[in-house]
This record gives structure tokens, C-alpha cells and sequence, in this order.
């Protein structure tokens, strides 16, 4: 299978989570490795903050891409500033669509980039790519109650509120659906 091209926005890369990448981060806090920008191999670097709250997943990934046919993480990408060549973020999905074409995304950035609008500039790039798929046919996610500047994300991207929900780790959930 060939690799999935990165996805390009006017400050950032999306580039597709991959198991080099997957296995050094959890060998090493912070790293460069050789990746493609948009036909371009560049040394991208991975400070300590990324991925953040995804870090405790990244076993998993490996597990699964041990039975898979690719080397990229399905549905989960790599937020890269263009100016720097770091990786200030991630973007994905929370598994495949369901029978209904549901899928519910996820997102987060390292500390020094928020606030910058680069999570809603990915996030447009992201819904675009999801909903060009033939099996996405509506996206949701969820926001800890009161991540105001999550929730500003969601809302400028068009989706709005649908209900509510609780997990272990956040407690209070608000459920969000893309309205477009």
C-alpha cells in the first residue's frame, strides 16, 4: 500500500502517524526523524511535550500495526509547523467509521502552540480529507465540560452541541456533531 500523502495547510503539515515515529517516541522524550513535507524529506523535530495525552496509546498503535499492511497509524496524524519543522500536535480518528459512517475525532497540541489558531487550521484540512471518504458520512467528538478553548475549536469548525457524555479520565463530556 502506498503511503498516504501528507495533507498540506497554509502553516502546517498533517503528515500520517508511523511506526518510526511511533517507536522512537517511546524510546526517546525528544527526537528528529527524516519525513516527507509535501515531496520534500526534511528532518522533522519531536520535542518532549508531543504527543501529549495520546503518549499512553502509542502501544497499542504498535500492536495493531503489527497485523496491519502499512506502516501508518490508520486514521491518525502528525501536526507539523511548516516555519520550524516540529511537531506541535496530533489529529485523528478514535477508530474506524461504524456501519452508519460515525466517527468521532480527536485532537490535541503541545503547550507552546495553542492559542495560535493551528488546531482549527488542521481541523479544516482533517474534515475535509474524513469527509471526502466514502464511508464517513457524519463526524462527532467530545470536550471536557468547561475546555472552553476546545469547545472554540469545535465551534469554528461548525460543530455544535448534541449531548453530553462522561468518561473516566475528563468526567463530564459535552458530545459535539459536525453540522458543517
Amino acid at each position: 500500500m502506498p503511503p498516504t500523502p501528507p495533507l498540506p495547510t497554509p502553516r502546517l503539515w498533517l503528515l500520517p502517524l508511523t511506526r518510526p515515529v511511533v517507536e522512537t517516541r517511546l524510546r526517546r522524550e525528544a527526537f528528529r526523524l527524516p519525513c516527507d513535507l509535501g515531496g520534500q524529506t526534511v528532518p522533522v523535530h519531536f520535542p518532549p511535550a508531543w504527543p501529549g495525552d495520546l503518549l499512553p496509546v502509542f502501544p497499542m498503535f504498535l500492536a495493531d500495526l503489527h497485523f496491519g499492511r502499512t506502516d501508518e497509524v490508520p486514521g491518525s496524524w502528525t501536526l507539523v509547523e511548516r516555519a520550524s519543522h516540529t511537531a506541535v500536535g496530533t489529529v485523528g480518528t478514535k477508530g474506524e467509521p461504524d456501519e452508519a459512517g460515525l466517527v468521532e475525532i480527536g485532537y490535541g497540541l503541545t503547550p507552546g502552540a495553542r492559542g495560535k489558531g493551528l488546531m482549527t487550521e488542521a481541523g479544516r484540512a482533517f474534515l475535509a480529507h474524513l469527509l471526502a471518504r466514502p464511508d464517513v458520512r457524519q463526524v462527532t467528538a467530545q470536550t471536557a465540560r468547561g475546555n472552553r478553548a476546545s469547545e472554540r475549536v469545535l465551534e469554528g469548525l461548525g460543530f455544535v452541541r448534541a449531548g453530553e457524555g462522561w468518561s473516566v479520565e475528563d468526567g463530564p463530556l459535552t458530545v459535539w456533531t459536525y453540522a458543517g
